[in-house]
């Protein structure tokens, strides 16, 4: 199934089902797309994660109805998928700005979610540098930790700072990002910042190896200052080269970013020339 036809399908069952207790993993199912990878393109397609569209939309259609309708706030809240008031108002208030009661007295505004809508238009044409190499496997050093889907674009720079303030890069510089969610699930995946493992030097305390397998990688390098040129390389893998993508596939719940040595920059990691690459795992159809 094409990407960007997955993404539309996937909004139309959430809307036919929002009052429903469907989760991420069960709108990934629907499009027979792998949830890990389905939930990687939609954020990056879409901005957020599959479930902070659905609690998004969830909010404004609540929104709606006790702004318009004679309703009783607890019977919008259980209608939505919250079990008491309390909890509720305080997702509501996170949202709108603006209490329950507040919307249904006509005292407030409020905010409005509206549906995504695939439009189609005369795109590409562009030139995106990538190549497939076949790598034997290999294992890494690091230091690992699990993230969720919805906290990683926040947690995971603050895990590189970790690493640093500790003191870890005298034995891991971070020549990798490394992204394992074997599951393929939804809810978590596990990250490592790790480099090449040398079998002759001790494994310090903290850190621990992991064999990554062998497989076909289509390897895009990402020149240019962090971290916006990695980001816009990112971007175009999956609204540009995955619906393009004729032959091959994802071959597991791998990602794996890697960096150059920031030394080898007059500006480090704000270089023009820094250089950085991503690496998925493929295989054919």
């Amino acid at each position: 199934m094409e990407w960007m036809k997955a993404i539309g399908n996937a909004v139309e069952y959430i809307e036919a089902h929002i009052t429903e207790n469907i989760s991420a993993e069960d709108v990934a199912k629907q499009v027979h797309i792998s949830p890990f990878y389905f939930q990687k393109g939609f954020q990056m397609l879409c901005g957020y994660t599959v479930t902070e569209y659905i609690r998004s939309r969830r909010m404004a259609l609540a929104a709606g109805e006790l702004a318009t309708e004679d309703v009783r706030i607890i019977d919008v809240a259980v209608k939505y998928g919250y079990d008491s008031p309390d909890s509720f108002t305080k997702a509501f208030y996170r949202f709108h700005g603006v209490t329950p009661s507040m919307v249904q007295k006509g005292h407030a505004m409020i905010n409005a979610f509206a549906p995504l809508k695939i439009k189609l238009s005369l795109e590409g044409g562009y030139k995106m540098n990538y190549t497939f190499k076949k790598k034997d496997s290999f294992t890494v050093i690091g230091v690992r930790k699990k993230f969720s889907y919805a906290e990683a674009p926040t947690a995971i720079p603050a895990f590189w700072e970790e690493h640093a303030e500790k003191g870890r890069q005298q034995y891991v510089h971070g020549m990798f990002g490394i992204n394992i969610d074997e599951s393929r699930g939804f809810d978590e995946f596990e990250y490592l910042i790790a480099d090449v493992y040398n079998p002759a030097a001790d494994v310090p305390e903290g850190f621990t190896t992991v064999v990554i397998p062998a497989f076909t990688w289509a390897v895009f390098p990402c020149p240019g200052p962090m971290p916006d040129a990695l980001a816009d390389v990112n971007s175009k893998i999956f609204s540009e080269w995955l619906p393009a993508l004729k032959d091959y596939e994802f071959a597991a719940g791998y990602c794996i970013e890697m960096y150059d040595d920031p030394g080898n920059y007059p500006k480090g990691v704000s270089d023009e020339n820094y250089y950085t690459e991503i690496w998925i795992p493929v295989k054919k159809k």
